[in-house]
């Protein structure tokens, strides 16, 4: 059964998909929406068609290994999408126990052994011609429980999730989650993380706001600032009106129109030209640092609480019958 985050308090808004994933990202065990990078989207094409590219040219920026090591220098995405595929299997397996000391079957699908593709966010636009491969959220979705079945039941729902009227909220900057404050998942997390568990999620939550506000104040970085103006003139020579690499990519419709539209083959030809991906991805890196610089606490708590974590996870994976 789903565990959904709710809405936050102030100003009715709910706790946004992206969100949702990052937690996944993490030991929450609620079925994740998919989830896209800041530049994603759809909106209307700008600009004049550009005479199409040049034969030869890379469908790519730049080769898989440099993409993926550029994607990984923001440091506060790269807490963010910390693999936690031992804790989530961990959670789990307490999770599982607990519900048949209560005379239940819970059976969740198991996290898969290697996650796959890179998830962190493609934050800048096209770097490929390829469309990206769907990514594999941190827990797969489980199948809905068959009408009549005890896992249809309120007394299961009750046991697993707890009472709905002692949830309990984790606060953010601007978000807000709600968890179980008791019943199997309640007590799965803190076989795991203790009285840290409610500091745990919080730290994911800032977290996830930093990646946001971030990707924000980095165009007000003067180095980026420069690297957008040179892919702007690149993209003028070729006869394409775009204020950025993002806005290009919103008017991208179809998987087709990113292999095939000139517009596209400009935007990635003139980001190989400039640089602009490098600069982008650094400046963003710069920035983030100096959130986490700023506010030490997260960091600090964050390798505290991941430590702890771990090592319980270590704990309980290796048990051959886990009590809780």
């Amino acid at each position: 059964m789903p565990e959904p985050l709710t809405k936050r308090r102030c100003g009715g808004r709910v706790a946004s998909r992206k969100l949702v994933r990052a937690l996944a990202a993490g030991m929450v065990l609620a079925v994740c929406a998919g989830c896209s990078g800041t530049s994603t989207g759809r909106g209307s094409a700008t600009g004049r068609t550009p005479a199409p590219a040049a034969a030869g040219k890379p469908a790519t920026v730049a080769d898989p290994a440099e993409l993926t090591a550029l994607h990984r220098l923001p440091p506060v995405t790269g807490l963010l999408f910390t693999p936690q595929s031992r804790a989530v299997g961990a959670q789990q397996k307490i999770s599982i126990a607990c519900m048949a000391e209560r005379g239940y079957r819970y059976a969740p699908v198991p996290p898969p052994e290697n996650p796959g593709a890179d998830e962190r966010p493609q934050s800048f636009g096209l770097e490929s011609t390829t469309p990206p491969r769907p990514a594999t959220p941190s827990v797969p979705p489980e199948a809905p429980p068959k009408p009549g079945s005890p896992e249809a039941s309120d007394a299961y729902a009750r046991a697993l999730f707890g009472d709905e009227a002692k949830r309990v909220t984790v606060m953010g900057a601007r978000l807000s989650v709600s968890r179980p404050g008791n019943g199997c998942l309640a007590e799965a997390e803190t076989r795991l993380l203790g009285e840290g568990r409610l500091r745990w999620l919080q730290v994911r939550i800032l977290l996830f706001e930093a990646q946001e506000q971030t990707r924000q104040d980095v165009e007000k970085d003067p180095a980026f600032r420069t690297a957008t103006t040179r892919w702007r003139e690149c993209m003028d020579r070729a006869k394409v009106k775009a204020k950025d690499p993002v806005q290009v990519e919103r008017s991208l419709r179809s998987d087709a129109d990113r292999r095939s539209s000139p517009v596209a083959a400009a935007d990635l030809r003139c980001k190989a030209e400039t640089r602009y991906l490098t600069t982008a991805y650094q400046r963003l890196a710069s920035v983030q640092q100096r959130w986490l610089d700023e506010h030490p606490d997260i960091g600090r708590d964050w390798k505290k609480l991941s430590a702890r974590q771990d090592t319980a996870a270590d704990e309980v994976l290796a048990t051959t019958v886990f009590r809780p």
